[in-house]
């Protein structure tokens, strides 16, 4: 059975070098993103490389729950899948609402890949043994810990709010790690540690993304931040493509990838069950797996 892969967010940066990646390693790969020019370039370039798979590309908006149900079922009607990576991510300098009325930080880099990962569930247990990644972040170190709603009291403040929204995630990759453990579906945290990307190119530069009492120190922190972020995206990809391939993780789940290419301690709070709980309810809520 070919081994089949998806990675979103795909056509360029981390997810670009993650997808060439998995592809390099036998899989036959899917891109997903929302502009049909990159993606035809970014499949143009994984297949130049001769491949053992041809690449494709599925066009989607990952900001839109509607969009992210037809694209779950697009990719289960190919057939099972092996890999699936939750690339996703967004970090907004000024509040937004995505095309469901959500905060659209909360959207993006949560709500899309859990609500994804659970429509693919049946596609991932067919293909197993398999396995999920879900990119975290640093940023997750300054997160507000609630989740009883997609926006945290108080200002809104991107780099915050992105961190909080990470931090779900994570909390949920935990939860489904041990959800899943004993099926043949192994998951995982990736952290890609930083790389020169669009995002940290540009928003980060914008210092009322932080809340007024880091903006003082925030060039200093973002100085140290983008030196940390400087390196090329393909050595940020390398901790997605090792918890995608690598066989010293067969059997094994619920681990953090850090920078280095190895397993990390997690973020404690991440492992906290009633934050797991909290976030739960509220993505149960928000993302229903059936629209309506």
């Amino acid at each position: 059975m070919t081994q089949t892969a998806v990675v979103t967010a795909g056509t360029a940066g981390i997810g670009f070098e993650t997808a060439l990646g998995l592809a390099e390693a036998g899989l036959a790969v899917t891109v997903v993103g929302r502009n049909a020019e990159r993606g035809d370039r970014a499949v143009e370039r994984i297949n130049a490389t001769a491949p053992l798979h041809s690449a494709r590309f599925l066009a989607a908006d990952l900001s839109s729950l509607d969009a992210v149900r037809a694209l779950a079922d697009r990719i289960a009607a190919g057939g099972p899948l092996t890999v699936l990576v939750n690339n996703v991510g967004a970090m907004f300098p000024d509040r937004q609402d995505s095309a469901d009325g959500i905060e659209a930080t909360f959207a993006v880099n949560h709500l899309s890949p859990y609500l994804l990962t659970e429509l693919l569930l049946p596609t991932l247990r067919a293909g197993a043994p398999s396995r999920i990644v879900n990119v975290t972040s640093g940023a997750i170190g300054v997160a507000k810990r609630v989740f009883d709603a997609a926006e945290p009291p108080g200002g809104y403040y991107g780099f915050h709010w992105y961190g909080r929204a990470k931090l779900a995630n994570l909390a949920y990759t935990l939860e489904l790690a041990s959800r899943l453990d004993g099926t043949g579906v192994s998951v995982f945290a990736a952290d890609p540690g930083g790389a020169a990307t669009d995002m940290t190119n540009g928003t980060m530069r914008d210092p009322k993304i932080v809340s007024p009492r880091l903006r003082l120190l925030w060039p200093l922190v973002r100085r140290k931040f983008e030196r940390s972020t400087s390196g090329p995206a393909s050595v940020a990809a390398k901790p997605s493509i090792f918890a995608a391939t690598d066989g010293a993780l067969t059997g094994r789940t619920g681990l953090v990838i850090g920078p280095q290419a190895h397993p990390v301690a997690p973020f404690r709070p991440a492992t906290d069950p009633r934050i797991a709980e909290a976030v739960r309810r509220l993505s149960e809520r928000l993302a229903p797996l059936t629209a309506g």
